[in-house]
């Protein structure tokens, strides 16, 4: 497993450079390993100030997690792509479960078009 790398080309370049570690100490590895991207974390600024109580009304309950208390982010599921949104008060959000970066611009653009659309944004 590999985390923190910020392209896939990272990623490949770190598992090499531990295959050719890990046979340099005398590990037997298998060298035939494949990578595969797992979690894509991905954070965007919608540049305004939101409404998060607003926007939970808005979005719909059944699809979104809002405790102020508990966590300071508004937390929406999307199905169609099947990612996480966690959405600030800022503007800043943050998307991750993503398997690739388009799934990740297309929820963005989701969720920018679902705002203008109810007049959160």
């Amino acid at each position: 497993m590999s985390t923190g790398c910020k392209s896939i080309e990272n990623s490949k370049n770190a598992f090499d450079k531990l295959y050719k570690k890990l046979i340099e100490i005398g590990v037997n590895v298998y060298s035939n390993y494949e990578i595969s991207v797992q979690n894509i974390v991905a954070s965007a600024n919608l540049g305004r100030v939101m409404n998060l109580n607003a926007i939970t009304v808005g979005l719909g309950l059944e699809n979104v997690e809002y405790e102020p208390e508990q966590f300071p982010g508004l937390v929406y599921r999307l199905n169609a792509p099947k990612v996480v949104i966690l959405l600030f008060n800022s503007g800043k959000l943050v998307i991750t479960g993503s398997k690739s970066a388009l799934d990740c611009n297309n929820a963005l653009i989701q969720l920018k078009d679902t705002l203008i659309n109810l007049n959160l944004m």
